[in-house]
């Protein structure tokens, strides 16, 4: 994947923009579209300008260069401006390394002991700028949100495995989106099927956008679906026929909201725009990638291939971490004769206060009544 800011050259034929950029590219070349702006600074010297026009004869001789020549100096002559036209467009890579070339050559010993700055802008190069500053942000971004997910995952199902499973389900459908927009919106194919004209570069904000997103509803359809399997296994034991129960009951929901995720983004690839197609196609693979082969396939598959060792956890760590007990089962209480659990509701608190004086867990109530030991719920 090359990441980018898109240019004119993207956009729809219907666009003034698009076709601005193809006139311009036809009569002067692909570069006119790509202009770079070099200033050359020296600190107390007067004569930027007869360096400028040796710098501009220097250049020339590259490759990549078509039109290489002085713009402008300042009265005081310490700062000049060369006007530089490449021979690639703006979207290309020999541009992008030609950039590259021209600060590292600017960088040199020889500059810098003639006391000589060089600089290179304009808006081909803050485009580079840009994309280099985002690619090099993703691995720490995408880093830490793994490793927020598995410390909440960790809390919530008391499992090393399932938040670990999670994890790599979320990286399968991150990988799977890029995968596809890489596909279709940079080596073009099935283009012709969603109306792409053009080729280009990713969006380079695009994948930031897609790993917050798509990270957030993975999420949601993780912890709706597996904690219902979790509140089986904790009821019944069996952690096969949680799978099956768990299933039965969320499976319906998720897949609803999967299709209307699904739906919504995937509104957005026809729009025309390039750059809103691009993030509404990414967006809907992603999502119905990670709703039905991730979640509702390959989840309860690899819960059914652990079986109990899903919801293993050392010793050490249960005691470690604090309970979040989102299935309730601290709202459960036996029976005095020590038949059924009786479970309670959430809010009822003064039950939960009788069924620990009924355990033995509060001794504070040394004359308690035969009848404040009888349990309110009975199953």
């Amino acid at each position: 994947m090359r990441l980018g800011l898109p240019s004119d050259g993207t956009k729809s034929t219907d666009t003034t923009e698009r076709r601005a950029y193809d006139l311009l590219a036809e009569g002067f070349g692909d570069g006119f579209n790509a202009p770079l702006t070099l200033v050359l600074s020296g600190s107390g010297r007067t004569d930027m300008a007869d360096i400028a026009t040796a710098a501009a004869t220097a250049l020339k001789d590259d490759a990549d260069i078509a039109v290489a020549a002085p713009a402008a100096t300042n009265e005081a002559g310490d700062v000049s401006l060369l006007a530089i036209i490449p021979k690639s467009g703006p979207d290309s890579e020999q541009t992008k390394e030609l950039v590259t070339r021209i600060r590292t050559a600017g960088a040199q010993a020889e500059a810098r002991q003639a006391g000589i700055t060089t600089y290179v802008t304009g808006t081909t190069a803050f485009n580079n700028d840009v994309s280099d500053k985002l690619s090099s942000a993703l691995a720490p971004f995408l880093i830490l949100i793994v490793v927020l997910a598995l410390v909440l995952l960790l809390l919530v199902f008391r499992s090393i495995l399932v938040p670990v499973k999670a994890a790599v389900g979320f990286l399968f459908s991150l990988g799977a989106s890029m995968g596809m927009v890489t596909l279709v919106f940079q080596e073009g194919h099935l283009g012709g099927l969603f109306g792409i004209e053009a080729t280009g570069p990713i969006l380079s904000f695009l994948p930031v956008l897609v790993i917050g997103i798509l990270f957030g509803l993975a999420m949601d359809y993780e912890v709706f679906l597996v904690s219902r399997i979790k509140e089986a296994f904790t009821h019944h034991d069996d952690a096969r026929q949680a799978i099956t129960d768990g299933m039965r009951d969320s499976a319906r929901v998720v897949t609803a909201a999967g299709l209307i995720m699904t739906a919504v983004f995937a509104a957005f690839i026809f729009g025309g725009d390039a750059t809103i197609m691009a993030i509404g196609f990414a967006l809907a693979v992603g999502v119905a990638v990670d709703a039905f082969i991730v979640r509702m396939t390959l989840v309860p598959a690899v819960l059914h291939l652990l079986g109990r060792s899903a919801w293993w956890m050392p010793q050490w760590l249960q005691r470690v971490l604090p309970n979040v007990d989102i299935e309730g089962t601290q709202l459960v209480r036996p029976t005095p004769d020590g038949g059924t659990p009786v479970h309670h509701h959430a809010g009822d608190i003064r039950d939960v206060a009788e069924a620990n004086r009924t355990i033995g867990l509060d001794h504070t109530d040394a004359t308690r009544s035969p009848a404040a030991e009888e349990p309110h719920h009975r199953r």
